[in-house]
């Protein structure tokens, strides 16, 4: 049984994952994150998740509140991350962190925290959402120059970051695949609309919107269209749960280093 500690458990992602780590019986829920100024401190994680109470209170981070912890599932924000990394390399725990918008220092430093742990670093854990970048990459491939590309992606209106990770990583997929410099050809300003080498990333923020992105590639009398839709936070709870599940046993086999989704499911 992997020990299991959330950091942003108050959180619509932390709670929905506390509600399925009670029936279980891989994990044991051991502490539950959140920062100094929320309003859930003390509370319950059980009773905020909507299930039974777990006599586990939300709390704020600290090498006691990660004793006899093995993985920490990380969805918060990305100071808080890198603020864990300090904790899971001295105390050796592994890391599965769904949080986006990091920048190249935030990232420099997971990489390095990687050479002594293992950490699952996905922008989106759903299952339906990774099988859709492997076909954005199939279908990249296949159509290449012909067409112009550009993705959409819409949320609720509390995210923060815009382009949202996931659309940051199908933007990634596509032009890796072209072997183009991704900053050469992708941009969130207006584009020329004759340069076929342009993606452009268009993002829309409103009402609960869960997740939706749509990559278009454009072509002389026809477009083709791969589109995900998230209509519950469950599906990432569930690939949140398969990456502790994956990063657990890295941990027990003395593996560190980066690992990403498509790892987790098989995909590749």
């Amino acid at each position: 049984m992997t020990a299991i500690a959330l950091n942003g458990a108050t959180g619509r992602m932390g709670r929905t994952i506390a509600s399925l780590l009670v029936d279980d019986p891989r994990f044991q829920l051991k502490a539950a994150i959140t920062h100094r100024e929320s309003k859930a401190l003390g509370r319950d994680i059980g009773l905020l998740a909507g299930t039974t109470e777990l006599g586990i209170p939300a709390t704020t981070i600290s090498y006691e509140t990660l004793r006899d912890t093995d993985v920490v599932i990380d969805f918060s924000v990305p100071d808080a991350t890198t603020a864990l990394l300090d904790y899971c390399t001295a105390q050796h725990l592994g890391l599965v962190t769904g949080t986006t918008g990091f920048n190249d220092k935030q990232l420099n430093l997971i990489e390095h925290a990687a050479k002594e742990v293992p950490i699952l670093v996905a922008p989106n854990m759903s299952i339906g959402v990774n099988v859709a970048f492997n076909l954005v990459e199939q279908a990249t491939r296949m159509l290449d120059a012909d067409v112009d590309i550009e993705v959409y992606e819409a949320h609720h209106r509390n995210k923060l970051d815009a382009p949202s990770g996931t659309a940051k990583r199908m933007g990634e997929i596509i032009t890796s695949t072209l072997a183009q410099n991704r900053s050469d050809i992708a941009t969130t300003e207006p584009a020329e609309p004759t340069d076929p080498k342009h993606i452009e990333f268009h993002s829309a923020r409103g009402g609960d919107v869960v997740g939706e992105h749509t990559v278009t590639f454009f072509g002389k009398g026809e477009r083709l269209e791969i589109t995900h839709r998230a209509s519950s936070r469950t599906n990432f709870a569930v690939g949140a749960l398969q990456g502790a599940a994956f990063i657990g046993k890295k941990l027990d086999e003395g593996s560190v280093g980066t690992y990403c989704m498509s790892e987790v499911l098989g995909l590749r």
